[in-house]
């Protein structure tokens, strides 16, 4: 093995995306092998490597790791991205969850019916606008520094970046009533590995299309 940490999921954002952020975020290259076929997805169960026969899994450290949050704590702590004492990671736990909650609309979005797509993503603006961003402006605003806790790099911003641009990509003047956050997320385009993970070419994978969501269908139909 070359040591790089190797991602298996689909060849799309779904739940490895927040991982491959944060992982390009800490400047960790990575190796991803993609699911195409309810036949690979079936071994990886059979051969034991899904301890509750679900993706994402992230082979690091001699591990085989799944569930999301579990990686993203492990890869935080390992790189230094998850705050300087208990205090500091509730904070950053607590900002990461209500992220998540926002994510996982959008995440869902793709698989929306035709006929409910609009009101979906009226609940999504909904949801960013009056319930998400307000409360990460007011943090910025109240404590006065670049990042969201301890004024240091951390998981939450990372966490954010990604929400703030899968947001955008949807309704793209979501963040007109922002400030703060607008001069985040620029502070957060010009970090040397986030800027690198933003060009073309790097791992970030597009928004989902057809194909993606015809994929997901197909390898995890029951």
């Amino acid at each position: 093995m070359s040591g790089k940490p190797r991602l298996t999921y689909l060849n799309g954002r779904g739940r490895m995306e927040p991982i491959r952020w944060l992982l390009a975020a800490a400047g960790v290259e990575f190796e991803e092998v993609y699911l195409e076929t309810k036949e690979q997805y079936d071994k990886l169960i059979k051969d034991g490597f899904l301890l509750f026969q679900q993706v994402p899994l992230v082979e690091i450290d001699g591990m085989k790791m799944v569930q999301t949050r579990a990686i993203m704590s492990y890869i935080a702590g390992k790189y230094n991205l998850y705050g300087k004492d208990l205090k500091e990671r509730a904070l950053i736990d607590m900002y990461v969850e209500g992220i998540a909650d926002l994510m996982q609309m959008i995440l869902m979005f793709p698989f929306s019916p035709p006929d409910a797509k609009e009101k979906n993503l009226e609940s999504i603006k909904e949801r960013a606008t009056n319930r998400y961003f307000p409360v990460f402006e007011k943090v910025l605003k109240q404590h006065g520094q670049d990042f969201l806790v301890g004024n240091k790099f951390s998981w939450a911003d990372v966490q954010l970046m990604e929400a703030i641009l899968a947001v955008e990509e949807k309704i793209p003047a979501v963040l007109s009533g922002f400030p703060q956050l607008q001069v985040f997320k620029t502070k957060m385009s010009n970090m040397p590995t986030i800027k690198k993970f933003l060009q073309p070419g790097s791992p970030r994978k597009p928004p989902p299309d057809a194909h993606y969501v015809e994929t997901v269908l197909k390898v995890f139909k029951k």
